[in-house]
């Protein structure tokens, strides 16, 4: 069951998945709440600020054409008042409405920002639609605009803007001063934003020369300082909070607070970098959109650092670096990584245009920052970001061994990559549930393949499509029914408490891993979330034709049983029996497979169904669409094996 937070219950829940120091900081946050509620602290006179954290000559000349072709169009759309976010098409952003969703049409209430009940779309509209473009990531990209292209117009439009939403949002007044992650992530586009004007006459005069924005920075960074999210949070919102504090401290260290505030970010960055991330390089969330988010953070920050002249431990760039050479590992031929977990569309640093390739901008980071190895995969296209962030960061040998040859199991995260003939690309979930107590952006996925042919989804992992608001689609595109894997007795393996909350989590442990046999690749793993049944999975693929084989166990008493397999928007399914015939076209080319499902089962295809849901993708935050989910029900009775055969016809020549 899934419980609304904010309720009664929820926070009995949440509470319940607190230890006694974080119950205490979250008393003293609650403390200080109250105090500040009618405190209005002056804000230390500043005199002489200077900007100094500019780009270094050439780096804006080796941004290459097509990205910068690319970052115009976009700053022309927006500057047409044309946008979008999570799948919600706008036309208001020549003069926004800071408070306003479009989605629903409500407007966040005003007030002090602690009462906004910014969890009820009821009282508030979706907060995430309200929250996105104050991040101002889109004043960035116009930022951006005006230094590859020396256009004012695009510069007197960020200032316009940052001034109507300095003087619409009053520190601790409304919805934009709820959460850390916002005023993170809000400090480092303004940071950006100085460095990208920095040509324009009228920056000094927006920002060191500005007591508003003066007043607005130094409230953010007092609020970071003040807030910072605890024990059981501080998944990848105190990576942002930590990221966007650090940037501004360096680049606007203006205040008296600045040293003490930049090496206490600096402390929490490098604290939790390690700790959000596993040794092997992959984020300890399972989540690949947080992976991505706080790579790019992190990458932000160290260019902050070495901009500013503050030394950053080597632990900090080895983290970047491991995480880097993970991403390497995990994506497909397609520059694509697993579909693991939450993904909120959430990003670090915006600069770039509509089309330009999330994954193949970090590695080309990567390769520009840390270098690549032979085993790398070939990153084609070109972006913004890499440039800019590399003319930053100075070059630091580190005492490190890396990985001689593709990893394709980690065994802390318990993600196995199959591969095969033709781009097939298969990955196995063996791994935790989730991180620390309530596993926020978890999914109840045990033992879960996601299985691709040359970048298309094939057996598909859904997605998530929303957070708040709508509970019925986040209990589905977060639950056992929505993945590949089984589910027993019509329950989830881990038991939820909430839209950000497992109160129990299902146990997986991997019992076999042979990625890179040359004939037979093999996986095989277990979890307990269904005690006292144990349900065992078997994948093997073979290199010589391609076919990929799935054998499921449940060992303990007789339940009732549900087997799913979700396919890819782009596949068709024809399913006659026990046996679906699935096609698609790749770059103009047919392609099909057939999969033979388990016979003892009785099959059915669903599409797009609403009753309850079930056949949906979701390619990006707010986003679903139709897709067909085959689902098999019977029961268990002892030990019984049910074996899924998934052969493909016409590979082609993609490598994997």
């Amino acid at each position: 069951m899934t419980v609304s937070s904010g309720s009664p219950g929820w926070y009995l829940r949440r509470l319940s998945r607190m230890g006694p120091r974080e119950v205490g900081g979250r008393v003293g946050d609650a403390v200080r709440r109250r105090r500040w509620r009618s405190a209005r602290p002056d804000v230390p006179s500043v005199r002489g600020a200077r900007f100094t954290a500019v780009l270094p000559a050439g780096a804006i000349a080796a941004v290459p054409p097509d990205a910068a072709k690319r970052l115009v169009a976009e700053a022309d759309r927006l500057m047409a008042g044309r946008g979008g976010y999570f799948g919600v098409d706008r036309d208001d952003l020549a003069d926004p409405d800071w408070c306003h969703d479009p989605k629903t049409g409500r407007r966040a209430p005003w007030g002090y920002a602690f009462d906004v009940p910014y969890r009820s779309e009821d009282a508030v509209g979706d907060i995430k639609q309200i929250w996105e473009l104050s991040r101002h990531q889109y004043l960035t990209v116009l930022a951006a605009a005006y230094a590859i292209t020396g256009d004012e117009r695009y510069a007197e439009r960020v200032a316009e803007h940052l001034r109507s939403w300095w003087t619409a949002n009053a520190p601790l007044r409304g919805v934009h001063w709820v959460s850390g992650i916002e005023l993170g992530i809000r400090l480092l586009s303004w940071v950006w934003i100085r460095r990208l004007l920095d040509g324009w006459p009228g920056a000094a005069g927006l920002f060191e020369g500005n007591p508003v924005a003066l007043r607005q920075i130094w409230h953010h960074q007092r609020w970071l300082a003040a807030f910072p999210s605890r024990g059981s949070s501080a998944n990848n919102h105190v990576i942002a909070e930590a990221a966007g504090q650090f940037a501004a401290a360096c680049a606007f260290g203006w205040f008296p607070s600045s040293a003490r505030w930049r090496a206490d970010a600096l402390r929490s960055l490098e604290r939790h970098l390690r700790s959000n991330t596993f040794g092997s390089g992959l984020n300890r969330e399972l989540a690949t959109e947080y992976h991505g988010l706080v790579l790019e953070l992190g990458l932000a920050a160290v260019a902050e650092a070495d901009a500013a002249g503050v030394p950053v431990p080597a632990s900090v760039r080895l983290v970047l670096l491991r995480m880097t050479d993970a991403l390497a590992a995990v994506v497909d031929n397609r520059l694509r990584p697993p579909r693991q977990g939450d993904a909120d569309d959430g990003h670090g640093l915006v600069v770039d245009g509509a089309g330009t390739d999330r994954w193949a901008s970090l590695l080309a980071t990567g390769d520009a920052v840390f270098g690549r190895l032979a085993w790398w995969p070939e990153v084609t296209g070109a972006d913004v970001r890499t440039p800019l962030l590399a003319a930053l960061i100075e070059p630091t040998g580190l005492s490190v061994v890396r990985p001689a040859s593709r990893p394709a199991h980690f065994a802390d995260a318990g993600l196995t990559i199959l591969r095969g003939p033709g781009g097939i690309w298969c990955r196995c979930d063996g791994g935790p549930h989730g991180f620390l107590s309530i596993a926020a952006h978890a999914h109840a996925d045990a033992l879960s393949v996601e299985v691709r042919h040359d970048g298309v989804d094939v057996l598909a992992d859904p997605g998530t499509y929303c957070y708040h608001g709508q509970p019925e689609w986040r209990r589905y595109f977060r639950s056992t029914l929505g993945h590949n894997t089984l589910q027993l007795d019509g329950a989830d393996q881990s038991v939820s408490g909430g839209p950000f909350l497992w109160t129990r989590h299902a146990r997986s442990r991997v019992l076999l891993a042979e990625p890179s046999d040359e004939k037979v690749a093999r996986w095989c793993a277990e979890h307990d979330g269904y005690r006292p049944s144990v349900h065992r999975r078997r994948v093997e693929l073979t290199a010589a034709s391609g076919e990929l084989r799935v054998v499921d166990e449940v060992r303990g008493p007789r339940r009732a049983l549900r087997l799913a397999f979700h396919l890819g928007p782009a596949i068709a399914a024809d399913l006659e029996g026990n046996r679906a015939v699935l096609t698609w076209t790749r770059d103009g080319e047919d392609r099909s497979a057939v999969l033979d499902l388990p016979g003892q089962l009785s099959w059915q295809a669903h599409r797009g169904e609403s009753d309850p849901p079930l056949g949906w993708y979701s390619a990006g935050f707010g986003r679903k669409e139709r897709s067909v989910t085959l689902v098999g029900t019977g029961s268990t009775d002892g030990a019984q094996r049910f074996t899924t055969v998934l052969g493909f016809h016409g590979q082609g020549e993609a490598s994997g």
